[in-house]
């Protein structure tokens, strides 16, 4: 636990100088969008909604004594959807996020998410959006392991059963609701007890990931319907989700949806997600009631995206571990 002695600080000090000239940059072209930055809290009645995500639960001793559970949010995402559904039209947050269980180069237990919401309009634009902050980096090339990546380039846009047709050589939506398909289909090993989630994910990293954002980002969209999460299905084709991922040098940077406002689907979304992970791991997340709360209220036509700041600094600097980019790592 000497991350701030002198010698390690200064060799990590050029990326720290950049992470904050790219966070300030950040901030102004915010401003001249009109969005609002915003602060939601970090103790939130549940984590989040994810199904393989493990958290961070604490307590909150009341001053009469009662306690009452309370988790560290995986994302400000539940938060800032009730500020939307309370009038905010564009509103954006850098928040420390806590996400348990994790660490490896590109992932640690407590880092920095970039959200981002926008009403009346739909992920199209925030897929624009992604394009203009890439350009802020303000580098040449952002650069991953041995891969790299123009931040200046018009980003492609790539359908996951696009993706999945060249790079794993599968027709996806042939394979739906059938592991044993998709592993036939792909030639990638499947696993005793594998679903068909667990086998598109298998896919993903073998064949597909690694090859996304090379030489220019790619925004892979229109994920199946089943992994649609909080987003809303496509107008024309129910089979998918307004959902997109941001891929550059091989590293997914970020996570963004059209944004579901049915309160009824909703509800059903988040009983199955949680059902699935105590069916994976046996524990359930409480349900935030207050966001539900807010959903019955109304929540107006928008598009929202997480962007893994660390991540975005890394590629920007080169470093080659997330740790380099943190002002002081948790030990």
């Amino acid at each position: 636990m000497t991350d701030w002695r002198p010698d390690k600080l200064s060799r990590r000090l050029p990326h720290l100088e950049a992470r904050a000239r790219l966070q300030g940059a950040l901030r102004l072209w915010f401003a001249r969008e009109g969005f609002v930055e915003v602060e939601t809290p970090i103790l939130q009645v549940a984590p989040g909604a994810e199904v393989h995500l493990t958290g961070f639960a604490t307590g909150w001793e009341l001053p009469d004594g009662e306690e009452r559970e309370r988790w560290l949010h995986s994302s400000p995402e539940l938060a800032m959807k009730k500020l939307l559904a309370g009038g905010l039209p564009k509103l954006f947050q850098f928040a420390r996020v806590f996400r348990n269980a994790e660490g490896s180069a590109l992932h640690h237990p407590e880092f920095t998410m970039l959200e981002w919401y926008r009403a009346g309009v739909g992920y199209e634009t925030i897929m624009e959006d992604c394009a203009a902050l890439l350009a802020l980096a303000e580098v040449d090339e952002l650069r991953w392991e041995n891969k790299v990546c123009d931040p200046r380039a018009t980003p492609e846009r790539l359908t996951v059963a696009e993706a999945f047709e060249r790079y794993a050589g599968v027709d996806l939506f042939a394979t739906i609701g059938s592991a044993e398909k998709l592993a036939r289909a792909s030639g990638v090993e499947m696993h005793a007890g594998d679903s068909w989630d667990d086998m598109f994910f298998r896919v993903m990293f073998d064949k597909i990931e690694h090859r996304l954002g090379v030489g220019r980002a790619t925004i892979l969209c229109e994920y199946p319907i089943g992994m649609a999460a909080l987003a809303r299905a496509k107008p024309g084709d129910p089979r998918v989700a307004e959902r997109f991922e941001l891929y550059a040098c091989g590293v997914e940077l970020a996570n963004a949806f059209g944004e579901l406002t049915d309160p009824a689907i909703q509800r059903t979304r988040l009983k199955a997600d949680m059902d699935e992970k105590e069916r994976l791991y046996g524990v359930r997340w409480p349900v935030d009631n207050d966001f539900l709360a807010a959903l019955d209220h109304g929540l107006p036509d928008c598009a929202g995206i997480a962007l893994g700041f660390d991540r975005l600094v890394m590629l920007a600097t080169g470093a080659a571990h997330i740790e380099d980019v943190l002002w002081l790592p948790v030990r």
